[in-house]
């Protein structure tokens, strides 16, 4: 079944996309260093350690760790990007492993080998016409600035991810051109290990820590932001965060107030980005609750003069607000009070397509900037059938549910969007669980959560769906 739709724009950007830290493994090859992203194991304890609650800084026994190998694209990359190819890619968005660039991360010279592979891979793209989108740090930290200098928390990293960008940028001139700095930087709020290599001591204050590693975050990001201009003026530099509009629960007035400050907490990050300056309401709550932004000279001005130019974002469910304890539904590290009119995924995750086209909306009169769709997708367990074959038509419903709501927000509501990245084009590690059983992707890669399996790659039935999609523009759903 098929659904007929106006389309998109002609040079709508179709793709897919991954993370360096999800799908390349090869952890202790070409030169590359330790990141924290490492050694986050697979199982009971991973939740803790990604949520800086566990203290989690070296490989242990008796933990399976899945990013040390994940779907080792560090060796099939050119056969994956072959099969983006052939769906008919427009882009692919992928990160750079910080570690591959300089392997500890305060080196004075960048590790040449990690250089060439990126290099190769941008290469590739454009062979097939295929435009990379990049984005600098996609949950990953050297090991050593987190050992060393305690990760984002520390105002030296600033120093450090403006020589990373330097060289990227300048190494990758004409290679790329879209470029996103911090991958969901609002997940720092809520995750820090994994968003800033942060682990909270007990007693620590740890609102004010995570503050004051987002200042050094935005900081950092509009430094990048001001050089990717300098290097190259073709460039466009994004932002990023995890979105899905929070819902009050009722028309009740507490409930509309409750979803208003769960959504600015979503937003607050990259309103700094977006505009340029801290907004009032989080200077406020700041001061409420004793938390100093660690401002240095030049701070804000760096931070007006440079900001970005789209909104990129990941969109996998909505949320809810209510001010009363209720049932909980699962989300993206964060959930949120349980939406009785939806369905949920195989991981509790709330299934609303209309939620899209809304955030959307809601990001477009905010901000007044292009969008760009990085991540959309469901998390599903795919069971190949007796002849070898995944049919999985319950992930093309997802997709083509969201994707018409997609068109719809542009045609119908006005919204500039740039591109769509569907999550995971390609099975991957999930970031969140670890699970590889957990697949989002067209292509199924050959692996089970505890590293069982051959690595082959297997075309799933959305991989023809979704070449057909990108064909039509979006017209044949």
């Amino acid at each position: 079944m098929s659904i007929k739709t106006q389309g998109l724009p002609e040079g709508f950007l179709w793709g897919g996309a991954t993370a360096a830290n999800q799908c390349e493994g090869g952890f202790d090859k070409g030169g590359r260093g330790l990141a924290n992203v490492d050694v986050i194991p697979w199982g009971p304890d991973r939740r803790a350690i990604v949520l800086g609650k566990k203290k989690h800084l070296d490989f242990e026994d008796g933990y399976y760790y899945p990013a040390k190998e994940a779907i080792d694209m560090y060796t099939h990359w050119k056969e994956d990007i072959a099969l983006f190819a052939e769906m008919g890619f427009k882009t692919y968005r992928l990160s750079i492993a910080w570690t591959r660039i300089f392997p500890k991360g305060d080196e004075a010279e960048p590790n040449e080998e990690g250089l060439k592979f990126y290099e190769d891979i941008f290469k590739e793209c454009k062979k097939h016409g295929i435009e990379p989108l990049v984005t600098l740090t996609h949950f990953d930290c050297p090991m050593h600035l987190i050992k060393e200098y305690g990760g984002w928390r520390n105002r030296k990293l600033v120093g450090f991810y403006e020589k990373f960008a330097t060289v990227v940028f300048n190494r990758y001139k004409g290679l790329v051109t879209y470029w996103l700095t911090f991958n969901e930087i609002n997940m720092l709020l809520h995750a820090p290990f994994i968003a800033a290599g942060i682990f909270i001591e007990d007693g620590e204050n740890k609102k004010q820590i995570t503050h004051t590693a987002a200042h050094h975050q935005l900081v950092a990001s509009s430094i990048a932001t001001k050089i990717a201009h300098e290097v190259d003026k073709n460039n466009k530099v994004g932002c990023m965060v995890a979105a899905g509009d929070y819902y009050p629960f009722s028309c009740k007035p507490a409930d509309v107030f409750a979803s208003i400050l769960e959504n600015r907490e979503n937003f607050c990050l990259i309103d700094v980005q977006s505009r340029g300056y801290y907004p009032n309401y989080l200077l406020k709550q700041l001061e409420r609750d004793g938390i100093t932004i660690p401002f240095e000279d030049g701070d804000k001005e760096i931070l007006k003069n440079h900001t970005v130019d789209f909104i990129s974002f990941s969109y996998y469910a909505s949320r809810v607000s209510s001010e009363e304890e209720l049932g909980k539904a699962e989300g993206n590290i964060f959930g949120s009070v349980k939406n009785p009119h939806l369905k949920e995924s195989e991981w509790g995750w709330q299934i609303d397509p209309l939620g899209l086209r809304i955030t959307m909306n809601t990001l477009y009169d905010r901000y007044q900037k292009p969008l760009f769709i990085v991540e959309n997708g469901l998390g599903a367990v795919d069971t190949p059938n007796e002849n070898g074959e995944i049919i999985d038509d319950y992930r093309i419903e997802y997709l083509r549910s969201h994707i018409k709501e997609m068109i719809d927000a542009v045609n119908l509501d006005g919204v500039e969007l740039w591109g769509y990245t569907s999550w995971g084009c390609i099975d991957l590690v999930s970031a969140g669980t670890g699970e590889m059983k957990k697949r989002y992707g067209y292509i199924y890669v050959d692996r089970d959560n505890e590293g069982n399996g051959t690595l082959k790659r297997t075309k799933k039935k959305s991989f023809d769906w979704y070449k057909e999609v990108i064909a039509s523009n979006g017209k044949n759903l």
